[in-house]
């Protein structure tokens, strides 16, 4: 787990995108905005490669792909670099419809 210290200077890194986790967030029904909520304020989960993983669950009660969902799960998988959080590609998942 980290210390409170190294969760602040985490969330103090910009936030980039590479291509690929831009066609997944359109693809895949998330926002920019969700990936950086579940980089700072989601639960950190295993990822392979040296890469970081995170999740947060959001409300959602709407449709996706003609079906009733209540929930979006958003996980960005990242790389940290030095001054920067490097967005590699995002899962989304939907639930409790």
């Amino acid at each position: 787990m980290w210390s409170s210290k190294e969760k602040e200077e985490y969330a103090m890194k910009t936030i980039l995108f590479s291509q690929h986790a831009l066609d997944q967030l359109r693809d895949r029904g998330a926002s920019k905005q969700e990936v950086k909520l579940a980089i700072q304020a989601g639960e950190e989960v295993p990822a392979k490669k040296a890469r970081r993983a995170f999740r947060k669950n959001f409300h959602f009660g709407s449709k996706w792909k003609g079906k009733q969902y209540e929930v979006k799960q958003v996980m960005p998988i990242v790389v940290e670099e030095a001054e920067e959080i490097v967005v590699v590609t995002v899962y989304v998942f939907y639930f409790g419809g």
